[in-house]
């Protein structure tokens, strides 16, 4: 290839970046979660079960049916390293994190439908933890997150 060659495609590859945002501020960015998708074994038995006792509506069948909608929050999207042990089975490629409003409300309602529930005796400066599993083992966190205060 010729220099002029290389000399026209590195002059509009820099033209090219001259109107692309340089800061992530001024970057296009996602709004947030639209959906959480996973495998199970039982899938209608596993969605029941969210809907039944952490209030998550299946997957409507239909456009005309309203599909769950959560508040407005924070959301922390954390990675962890491949040999994490934080969601328990070394083989789990996930958790996922609910807030609710009234922690030990949830964990009593929990409770009194024999889901096992370990309340984390400690409290953090962002909230209050508990940690259970679906039915398939997956690992669930609940946050009762506290209000940061500027």
């Amino acid at each position: 290839m010729t220099t002029k060659y290389f000399f026209i495609v590195g002059f509009l590859l820099s033209f090219a970046t001259l109107s692309m945002p340089t800061h992530a501020e001024d970057r296009e960015q996602v709004a947030g979660f639209g959906g959480f998708f996973f495998k199970a074994e039982d899938p209608q038995t596993l969605a029941l079960w969210y809907e039944e006792h952490l209030g998550v509506k299946r997957t409507p069948r239909s456009y005309e049916e309203e599909p769950w909608q959560q508040e407005g929050g924070t959301t922390i999207f954390g990675v962890f390293g491949a040999n994490s042990t934080y969601f328990g089975r070394s083989e789990q490629q996930w958790m996922i994190n609910f807030r609710v409003h009234d922690l030990d409300a949830m964990v009593a309602q929990l409770r009194a439908a024999e889901i096992d529930v370990e309340v984390d005796p400690n409290e953090y400066p962002n909230g209050r933890f508990a940690r259970l599993q679906d039915p398939e083992g997956n690992p669930i966190q609940l946050w009762q997150e506290y209000e940061i205060k500027e």
